[in-house]
Parts: structure tokens; C-alpha cells; sequence
């Protein structure tokens, strides 16, 4: 992957947490990789714990991001959320997954939000 594209997801990444803190949530972790995969962020709201898939783009010639985040990547998370949870983290909070869809607009963000955006 191009260091472009890296500094990229990390913006989006940025943007996203910085958008959720104002909703309310609590960022718990970033970039968790595990042995079975990675998820961008994991943040407590309310009685939820929710694992978040962060896509940034440019534009939308390949589609909107969170298209991106389509069957095999969806696995892909549940895999590591189980991984996380199954390392005694968690503390009974109910597991959600979210997708945070990212425009890059400038040095704005255009953000979307789609909670529970797929189930295990």
C-alpha cells in the first residue's frame, strides 16, 4: 500500500475518532491488530462496546466507502472483535459494529456513521 494511502486511512482515522468523541463514545483503542485481523477502533458507548471500521476516499468513483466493508471484511472484524472479547476484554459491554465512511473534501472531513452496521 502507497504511503499516500496510508496517511490517507490515518487521516480518516483521525477524523472519524474525533467525530465520535462528540457523540458521546469513548475510544478505547486504535489500529487493534490481533492474530486473526484488525479493527481501526474500538470504543465504549453507553453499555456498548463497539467495533469500528473506519473507510476513507477522495472521491466516490469506486462507490461510497462503506461499501467497502462488504461480507469477507465484515468476518474479518467479527473474527477480531471475538479475539479482543475472548482476551477477557470487555467487561460484559454488548458488542456493535459500526462503519464510519470518510470524504476527504480539502482538509475536510465528510463523515457518515452507520451503527450496527452489520451483526455477528
Amino acid at each position: 500500500m502507497s504511503q499516500e494511502r496510508l496517511s490517507l486511512g490515518a487521516w480518516g482515522e483521525e477524523a472519524a475518532a474525533v467525530f465520535l468523541r462528540r457523540k458521546g463514545m469513548k475510544i478505547l483503542a486504535r489500529n487493534l491488530r490481533t492474530p486473526v485481523g484488525e479493527v481501526d477502533l474500538i470504543a465504549r458507548h453507553a453499555k456498548d462496546l463497539v467495533f469500528i471500521e473506519v473507510k476513507t476516499r477522495r472521491t466516490a468513483a469506486f462507490g461510497p466507502p462503506q461499501e467497502a466493508v462488504g461480507p469477507r471484511k465484515q468476518r474479518q472484524i467479527i473474527r477480531a472483535a471475538q479475539w479482543y472479547l475472548g482476551d477477557g476484554k470487555g467487561g460484559g459491554l454488548q458488542p456493535r459494529f459500526d462503519v464510519v465512511a470518510v470524504y476527504a473534501r480539502g482538509e475536510r472531513a465528510l463523515i457518515e456513521h452507520f451503527p450496527n452496521a452489520f451483526e455477528l
